[in-house]
């Protein structure tokens, strides 16, 4: 048997998406179907991987269609979104990226290429000007990195002047303006006034929208292949398996019309940047300590890590007491209820979402989570330790101090950062001296951050307690200091009292 659509296929595409990986085809592409099923339109999908010729090759081979599997505790639920109608890899066709970008007939440009695929610096602020792909971008030819496919494919469009939204759905502050920025900072460093027209272009027809998009989607498994093969009656080789929550908020400034995404929940918000600070530091500066210290205590995934309680307890004190000062709630949001979401969306044992894929590209993540609500909490006068103890669980993880094994789960995270800090950790007496190289003299969260000595004496104490004494002795350390609000198992033996 073939896999067969839910419901009718588009006949052109008026998306290009850039960052074919799992998370865009159980999210974007999946509201995308429910506005096709809803009002149809010319708003297919052209779908762009970085490198990867694996899911671009099997889609090819299956039509475009592949199974969303929505998985809780007590169900696994099929649906298959037939909102692709192509798909190619971006590195072996740059000239094509652009030349889609430049073709009129595509009205939106979405991205999932990660916090890492911006090409920022955190030093400067602005484009990493010292990025050899950067570079080569700059200097002509075919471009590689992302902001280089964006500004030559509006650099050619610019020609004919028809109007575009970049829509960038990554874990980034104000991530339109972030990408705007980026993009024109590129076209601002071409050579004469070849930049100037396609800025003037920017300033008329093309608009950079903000979004939130939140949705946990862990790695496909064998496992995974199977059963939804045995459900589907057809074989599935590129499953993507997710939760049955999901959220999209975005801002609604499309300079060429957009898809009726809000028949599939989306919300549309001048609140954006609200939902981006729930998101990233509630779920993910959360989901972050739960990935370290669970990795470092031996657990897989991170139902498992919720699940020990000592953890739980920590989890639960850095979103409320560190995490949730930092943020303005968005309108009719329960915060409360929010809160209680969040660790049954965590606890899901069904889902099976590994603390190392969580844990990996910490340099980048935490970048965008820790140093706002750390420096607001030192504003107040107050350590926050919890956020400390997410550091130099990342730090214990990443980049051991001599004589310490974090463990396999550890060992598989990866992340771009490693071989530099592993030099550093290498030559380190002690886990100050380690966050002191690491914090305030690399700088990788950020230059104010960098200046905060207590923040860094304490991360540096953190680790070498994880280090001595071992992850239970460094997790009662900072609860204690914290004074974490209680479990759900300490909630529950309360209440039947």
């Amino acid at each position: 048997m073939t896999i067969i659509a839910d419901h009718p296929r588009p006949e052109r595409a008026g998306i290009l998406h850039l960052g074919l990986g799992s998370f865009h085809r159980a999210h974007q592409a999946v509201y995308t179907a429910a506005a096709l099923q809803a009002q149809g339109g010319d708003w297919g999908i052209i779908g762009v991987a970085s490198r990867s010729r694996t899911i671009v090759d099997a889609l090819h081979a299956q039509d475009h269609l592949y199974a969303v599997a929505t998985i809780s505790p007590d169900t696994t639920t099929l649906s298959v979104p037939g909102s692709h109608t192509d798909s190619f890899v971006g590195g072996d066709h740059p000239d094509r990226v652009v030349a889609q970008i430049a073709d009129d007939g595509i009205r939106i440009v979405t991205l999932t290429v990660t916090e890492n695929g911006y090409s920022y610096s955190a030093a400067t602020q602005r484009l990493d000007l010292d990025d050899e792909t950067v570079r080569a971008d700059l200097r002509g030819g075919s471009p590689r990195s992302t902001i280089g496919q964006l500004a030559r494919g509006l650099q050619a469009r610019a020609a004919g002047g028809a109007p575009i939204s970049i829509l960038s759905c990554d874990n980034l502050a104000a991530n339109g303006k972030h990408t705007e920025k980026l993009v024109r900072e590129f076209l601002q460093e071409l050579p004469g006034a070849e930049g100037a027209e396609t800025l003037a272009y920017l300033d008329r027809a093309v608009t950079f929208p903000s979004s939130m998009v939140d949705r946990i989607v862990p790695a496909t498994t064998p496992e995974l292949r199977t059963r939804v093969g045995s459900l589907l009656g057809a074989r599935d080789d590129i499953p993507v398996p997710a939760e049955p929550f999901t959220m999209w908020a975005i801002e609604d400034a499309f300079a060429a019309g957009r898809p009726a995404w809000e028949a599939g929940g989306a919300v549309f918000t001048d609140e954006v940047g609200r939902y981006e600070q729930m998101k990233v530091r509630l779920l993910n500066g959360t989901h972050s300590l739960l990935a370290y210290l669970g990795a470092l205590s031996g657990a897989a995934t991170i139902p498992a890590a919720v699940g020990i309680e000592r953890i739980e307890r920590a989890a639960r004190g850095v979103l409320r007491d560190e995490y949730e000062p930092s943020i303005e709630v968005p309108t009719g949001v329960d915060i409360r209820a929010y809160e209680s979401q969040l660790f049954e969306r965590f606890a899901n044992s069904a889902l099976g979402h590994r603390t190392s894929q969580v844990g990996t590209d910490g340099s980048v993540k935490l970048r965008q989570r820790i140093p706002e609500p750390a420096l607001l909490a030192l504003g107040r006068g107050e350590m926050p330790h919890l956020i400390a103890l997410t550091v130099a669980g990342y730090l214990s993880c990443l980049a051991p101090l001599s004589g310490f094994d974090p463990g396999l789960h550890a060992a598989a995270m990866t992340d771009a950062a490693r071989e530099r800090l592993g030099a550093l950790a290498a030559t380190a007496r002690d886990g100050r001296e380690l966050a002191r190289r690491v914090i305030a003299e690399l700088r990788l969260f950020g230059s104010e951050l960098a200046e905060q000595d207590a923040f860094i004496d304490r991360v540096g104490e953190l680790t070498d307690t994880i280090r001595r004494q071992g992850v239970d002795a460094a997790i009662d350390d900072a609860v204690n200091a914290t004074g974490a609000p209680m479990t759900t198992a300490t909630l529950t033996k309360e209440m039947q009292r």
